[in-house]
């Protein structure tokens, strides 16, 4: 039995489709057929499609799109939802300027 992450294993051309240019992860302007390229291009994990396209790192952090996006996936790996390794969901990460972390020690003190 083939495992889904298998690279051996042959998904079929990119075949484009009348509806590829729907907005799926509006926070990131991504395309569902973006993704749908993505994966005939190798990409055949969230997290892979993730670092590769931005999904889900947007403002709402995958909030809106991220059923969408492993639905659509999965249909082009022919499998199920259900059987697609779930993201690593992460706090959002903003710069601090080095005088706020400083103001914090000195008040410390």
């Amino acid at each position: 039995m083939n495992s889904i992450n298998d690279r051996s294993r042959y998904i079929g051309e990119f075949v484009p489709a009348a509806d590829d240019d729907m907005l799926i992860c509006r926070c990131e302007e991504i395309t569902k057929g973006e993704i749908r390229k993505a994966v005939h291009d190798g990409m055949f994990t969230l997290t892979e499609i993730r670092r590769y396209l931005r999904t889900g790192m947007g403002l709402c952090q995958g909030q809106t799109c991220a059923k969408l996006v492993k639905g659509i996936v999965a249909r082009e790996l022919g499998v199920s939802p259900a059987e697609l390794e779930p993201v690593t969901s992460r706090a959002p990460m903003r710069p601090t300027e080095m005088k706020v972390l400083g103001k914090e020690v000195k008040e410390e003190e």
